[in-house]
């Protein structure tokens, strides 16, 4: 019997040139045929091949170090794949075939086949000397440009020239488009192309004009669909996480009332604020409904959707962009790339092709779009890849390769906010504290208020603060009636949004962590699940390096005070004033004005109720309505006592620098006044003895 024909994928990988090259550090190239076709595209059922491939590697040469780890950009695509490998290859999820994402490591001694999200890897590397424990990394999806994917081919392209120990490999999984880049950068590598498979594309539709109402618009088109009956589910991109919502519920309303033959639809979101419950996408396979998939810039490339026959699309993505300057983050609505645009037509490819409607003019896409998709390292807060390159090592970021190096004033205002939070020492090496700051999955100033809360005897409170700022901030959409508006103010605390945050974890712990309350409540259920799971990890993570931990004494006055010690010392940098008493806030490190969040809790109390004077919030972004989110009044007292001295000289000039400049020198005068009649109490005291 002849032996069975290797597929086309499986030869072009074992013919890969160089591969059996005895390299410390061997990378290859593998060229997908068009973008959006990574190693578990829907074009293309052999690029699912690849992983496996190189786990049948491993196992063939014998590697006594480390797994196949193949990264993803998106946590829910890592775990997503790790479940559809282990089904396809009858292993079992969590021993042989894992996935590691936060709050969440479902590996085993044994698993040899392991999916991560990029970060997750990033912080591992820079934890080691060497490359990490891997004997083949696959980095999928390149052209998503993610910050954690771009620095570990930096960080890798480095360690080629040391003597690394076993026999790493190396494969990276990208778009055509970003061949001339990458080979540059590696120095021209073996590559290769691996050509699409069976079917054609279909043939794009464009409107004359971009609509007024991008949701109103896709519904349309979906139940326009839905009526003429053709098979195959439907995938709809939209911008935004809240326009995924409201075409949801849009569509959940219509469907039901089609008169079409079988099931009626079912309509499913898919984006990060959905955690786990995104599965769905891929369960009743056999029931014969439609699948009606409403997402936004997360499945351009990630995820495998091979019953999408149709795709509806915008061109548009809202992005947070970063604005080192004035420390914001800017919500910035923008025509998606050429790439992720030829991606989403790729998606209804097949025999036949499905259809392709595009929701804007062709000339918009020609005309506005770039052809690769935004570098995320250039559109970042760099203060956490600064600290990680520190804790490599690396004593200057700008010594790191990079495939599009940052802004050189984006390196500059990192290494002064982690200046500031004492992370550095007077040599720009990490200090004690900042080596400390390294090992928490955390942004500094929130790493550096949760130490700070081993002084004030407040850590069980800001581990729970912590979990909820990471994984469930809160209120994000209106109460849709006056019950849920009267629940969730029960859940208000006098404190500010800090405090209330707290308040809602252990309401929510008290309930048994039930869906129904939190639905009640407009709270995110999934979120708060995560938040709990968070809050255990970093309970063990400061154990693990012998940091105490105090009783929970959350409400009581001394507490109350404690936690704003706790929060002024890590987020010194984030605090505004209100100087007129209207809530117009000049934010102090640039002079910038910013409103409340309709969510905060201090909006939300009954007229005539005065808004605070000095507050201290956790992020600024720059929108419709520039707006201060999660914030909790302070004293002015408080920041001149715990900030560094050389921060309140460094304020741009204004009112509330002269008055905080001010208030430090009477307290320095008061707290010398004090010494002096302390010093002749006691000389007198002496006298009478």
């Amino acid at each position: 019997m002849a032996p069975p024909q290797k597929q086309p994928l499986e030869l072009c990988l074992s013919q890969a040139p160089g591969w059996n090259r005895n390299l410390p550090l061997y990378f290859m190239l593998v060229k997908v045929g068009g973008c959006g076709t990574g190693c578990y595209a829907d074009t293309s059922q052999s690029f699912k091949q690849i992983p496996q491939w190189c786990a049948e590697f491993a196992l063939a040469r014998g590697f006594q170090k480390g797994q196949v780890t193949v990264t993803q950009p998106y946590p829910l695509a890592a775990r997503s794949l790790a479940v559809q490998v282990a089904d396809e290859m009858d292993l079992t999820l969590g021993l042989e075939v894992g996935y590691s994402i936060p709050q969440e490591d479902c590996t085993g001694p044994h698993t040899l086949l392991r999916f991560c999200w990029d970060r997750l890897l990033l912080q591992e590397v820079a934890s080691t000397r060497g490359t990490g424990a891997w004997g083949v990394l696959v980095l999928d999806e390149a052209q998503e440009r993610s910050v954690a994917s771009d620095l570990l081919q930096g960080l890798l392209r480095d360690a080629m020239l040391e003597n690394l120990p076993g026999d790493p490999r190396v494969v990276v999984i990208t778009d055509s488009a970003l061949e001339p880049k990458l080979q540059a950068f590696w120095g021209h590598p073996p590559t290769v192309r691996v050509p699409r498979g069976p079917g054609s594309c279909p043939t794009p539709i464009y409107r004359d004009t971009v609509p007024t109402d991008r949701v109103e618009a896709a519904c349309q088109a979906v139940l326009e669909l839905c009526q003429k009956e053709v098979p195959g589910d439907v995938l709809v991109y939209l911008p935004s996480e809240e326009e995924i919502s409201l075409c949801c519920e849009s569509l959940s309303r219509e469907v039901g009332t089609l008169h079409i033959q079988g099931p009626p639809p079912r309509v499913l979101p898919l984006h990060p604020g959905h955690g786990q419950a995104v599965q769905a996408v891929y369960e009743d396979t056999d029931s014969g409904a439609r699948k009606i998939v409403v997402t936004h810039w997360l499945a351009d490339f990630s995820f495998s959707l091979p019953f999408v026959r149709h795709v509806i699309d915008s061109g548009l993505e809202l992005r947070s962009v970063y604005n080192p300057q004035i420390r914001a983050e800017s919500q910035v609505l923008r025509p998606i790339s050429k790439c992720q645009a030829e991606a989403r037509q790729l998606r209804a490819r097949g025999v036949p092709p499905g259809s392709c409607l595009c929701l804007y003019p062709k000339s918009f896409q020609e005309l506005e779009a770039p052809s690769l998709p935004q570098p995320r390292v250039c559109e970042e807060n760099l203060s956490p890849l600064v600290l990680l390159l520190k804790r490599k090592q690396i004593a200057e970021p700008g010594e790191c390769r990079f495939l599009d190096r940052p802004a050189p004033e984006a390196l500059m205002q990192a290494l002064e906010d982690l200046d500031y939070l004492a992370a550095l020492d007077d040599n720009g090496d990490l200090s004690d504290l900042g080596v400390i700051l390294s090992e928490f999955p955390l942004p500094p100033e929130l790493a550096k208020a949760l130490l700070a809360s081993c002084e004030f005897d407040c850590v069980d409170e800001m581990l729970t603060l912590a979990a909820m700022l990471t994984a469930a901030p809160g209120f994000t959409r209106p109460p849709l009636c006056a019950e849920e508006a009267a629940l969730r103010r029960a859940l208000e605390h006098v404190d500010g949004d800090h405090s209330s945050l707290i308040q809602v974890y252990e309401a929510f712990i008290q309930s048994g962590a039930d869906k129904a309350w939190c639905q009640a409540r407009g709270l995110n259920w999934a979120a708060l699940c995560q938040a709990q799971k968070f809050r255990g990890e970093l309970v063990e993570l400061m154990q693990r390096i012998e940091l105490p931990v105090s009783q929970p004494a959350f409400g009581s006055e001394k507490n109350r005070k404690d936690l704003q010690k706790a929060l002024v010392s890590g987020y010194f940098l984030k605090v505004a004033r209100d100087t007129d008493g209207t809530g117009n806030y000049l934010l102090l490190t640039h002079k910038h004005v910013a409103q409340l969040s309709p969510y905060c809790c201090y909006r939300s109390r009954r007229a005539p109720a005065r808004p605070p004077q000095w507050v201290l919030y956790h992020s600024f972004s720059i929108s419709k309505d520039n707006c201060l989110s999660i914030v909790t009044e302070i004293q002015p007292q408080m920041l001149v006592e715990l900030a560094p001295p050389y921060f309140l000289s460094n304020l741009p000039p204004s009112e509330s620098r002269d008055f905080l400049n001010q208030l430090r020198e009477e307290m320095a005068d008061s707290s010398t006044e004090s010494q002096a009649s302390s010093s002749q109490e006691f000389m007198y005291a002496c006298v009478l003895q």
